[in-house]
């Protein structure tokens, strides 16, 4: 479970409802369910619209990459690629059919897979850099539909502002209700802009940044491939994918950096 985006959320609503509530706002005139109804009501059925059934079928799982982080950290994977270098260079590569058929991470078994097999290193590239930008556009996908969620939803809430505002209009005979109504008028405007940028664009944005990391992980799974394919000396290899956590590291202080390696 991803406790950041958790707690960002939690902090962002209580920030919002904690200053209404401290210029003196009621927490029952932000509860309008008519209010909600037509800002998330409007913005899921304009989703619904702008994609096709297959893509909405991935939302649970888009938002199961933002809550969650279940990835094998770099320093795992390094340890165990560096671990199979040893291995192919006193075995040779077929002695490490079995281990990489075990293995968790079906992006590096398919690499050493192919290794084993004989692959040319110039058609193992390509395959495997076919497969990565699949993720990319997985990735990219997921986050669009939040992104379109998120330009929605604040349209959606002065549709409900507008409709709001017609109907005070259409009452002026009582103009002890214009202050209340006007204010009801405007909570929709308000769900769809706090919607908005607390939820959906924020999503989109951690959903981008989980594909980057993946993509980090899976170049870095790459490099370490090749270089198994190379017959290159295990500290060789080290440290060249040691180089895609460079920057990681430079923000650790030297005794930590040093325990790491």
């Amino acid at each position: 479970m991803d406790i950041a985006t958790i707690l960002g959320i939690i902090i962002g609503l209580a920030a919002l409802i904690g200053g209404f509530i401290w210029e003196g706002g009621e927490l029952a005139g932000l509860m309008q369910i008519a209010a909600a109804v037509i800002v998330f009501g409007g913005t899921l059925a304009a989703v619904m619209v702008s994609y096709p059934l297959a893509k909405l079928k991935t939302v649970p799982k888009a938002l199961a990459l933002a809550f969650t982080n279940g990835q094998q950290k770099s320093d795992e994977l390094i340890e165990e690629i560096v671990s199979m270098s040893m291995i192919a260079r006193r075995e040779g590569v077929l002695a490490l059919e079995r281990r990489a058929s075990e293995h968790e991470d079906p992006f590096l078994r398919e690499g050493i897979q192919l290794v084993v097999d004989g692959t040319e290193q110039s058609m193992v590239k390509q395959i495997m850099d076919l497969e990565i930008d699949a993720i990319q556009n997985k990735y990219d996908n997921h986050a669009k539909i939040f992104e379109s969620a998120g330009g929605y939803a604040p349209t959606m809430g002065i549709i409900g502002t507008v409709m709001g505002l017609i109907h005070v209009l259409g009452s002026l005979t009582e103009p002890t209700s214009l202050g209340p109504s006007i204010a009801l008028a405007f909570t929709a405007t308000l769900y769809g802009v706090a919607s908005a940028n607390l939820l959906f664009l924020p999503i989109a944005s951690k959903i981008k940044a989980r594909g980057e990391e993946e993509i980090g992980r899976m170049e870095m799974m790459l490099e370490g491939i090749l270089s198994l394919q190379n017959g290159d000396h295990p500290l060789l290899v080290r440290r060249k994918l040691e180089s895609f956590t460079a920057e990681t590291r430079r923000d650790l202080p030297a005794s930590q950096e040093n325990e790491s390696l």
